[in-house]
């Protein structure tokens, strides 16, 4: 029979565990861990602005520490909610929707996972540069139709392929250096631009980004999101890559000028884009999903089962080290 006595209360020197408020959602592996060391609130369901506003003000107030992704984020209003608020530890590389300032304005750290993602985010790189120089969606589109009646009928015209290319990588960071080395192994000449000039490269380095654009006809954007690059790849960069022209963007939508992209591509004046990322997201406009020079997939740069095993553990030992009350393994750069 199963014993009728109640469980025995938590040991009462036993300290309560730190409240954990999940902003998004998470692999179930993670927030089991989490719910092991933690006592875990949410997952808050998008938009977090708003539906964080929705939790009882009672656990609004318990909350401690908050897990969210560079998307989602948390701003100063949705922090005003949270009044015993110690750390936002971002689960992946990226912070652009966390107001960091208003968070050290408060005494609030923030974390991220740098680099843990950036082999899986530079195979996408790759992968999203064949499939836009070499037509794969238009491809798809005529055997899908059921258009393809063998090499002797249609099929798309034959354009130049990678070796030879120059591709120029927009932010030299991890990401950007792993995407120049698989792009050097396709015969690809490299050249970059970044906030800073390299000296443990010898890719050519270009001090604006309109000179790297003029130079290359592949543009892979690899750069942080910030105010200081929003629409940097604008109606004039596009131009200047040419009708034979690609541009890959696995960093952040806002980096393009979306509507300048579409306009590009319709005019002709860029040959293809390959997008893993979208200014609005998960909007994305239909004039580039429809549009066959494009090649989309819906960010999954960092999706691969080391990438989300290696940006779980980052985050675990921020916030191990933050409930410890040790030295943070990795917080946002000054």
């Amino acid at each position: 029979m199963p014993s009728s006595q109640a469980a025995a209360p938590p040991s009462a020197t036993q300290p309560p565990r730190p409240v954990v408020l999940l902003g998004v959602a998470v692999p179930s592996p993670l927030e089991r861990r989490l719910a092991e060391r933690f006592e875990l609130l949410g997952p808050v369901p998008p938009p977090f602005a708003r539906n964080v506003a929705a939790l009882p003000a009672a656990d609004l107030g318990r909350v401690r520490a908050l897990v969210t992704i560079g998307g989602a984020g948390i701003k100063a209003q949705a922090m005003s909610l949270l009044p015993a608020l110690e750390l936002v530890a971002c689960l992946g590389s990226g912070f652009e929707e966390v107001d960091v300032v208003a968070a050290r304005a408060r005494g609030i750290r923030v974390t991220h996972s740098p680099n843990a993602n950036a082999a899986a985010v530079a195979d996408l790189a790759m992968g999203l540069t064949i499939a836009s120089v070499r037509r794969f969606h238009a491809g798809d589109i005529l055997l899908r139709s059921g258009q393809w009646q063998g090499n002797a009928g249609p099929r798309p015209p034959a354009r130049r392929g990678l070796t030879g290319r120059r591709m120029g990588i927009y932010g030299l960071g991890a990401i950007g250096a792993l995407i120049a080395q698989r792009a050097r192994a396709f015969a690809i000449d490299v050249g970059y631009h970044s906030r800073h000039r390299r000296t443990d490269v010898d890719y050519p380095y270009f001090a604006t980004l309109a000179s790297l654009a003029d130079w290359c006809d592949i543009l892979v954007i690899a750069v942080r999101a910030d105010a200081a690059t929003r629409h940097s790849v604008d109606a004039g960069i596009l131009a200047a890559l040419g009708a034979d022209g690609h541009v890959v963007n696995i960093a952040r939508g806002s980096v393009i000028d979306e509507a300048a992209l579409v306009a590009a591509l319709d005019a002709g004046t860029l040959g293809g884009a390959g997008l893993d990322v979208y200014e609005q997201e998960p909007h994305v406009p239909a004039a580039l999903l429809d549009h066959p020079s494009v090649v989309a997939t819906p960010h999954i740069g960092g999706a691969t089962l080391e990438a989300q095993d290696a940006m779980s553990a980052m985050l675990l030992a921020n916030l191990d080290a933050w409930a410890a009350g040790t030295p943070l393994p990795n917080p946002v750069p000054a």
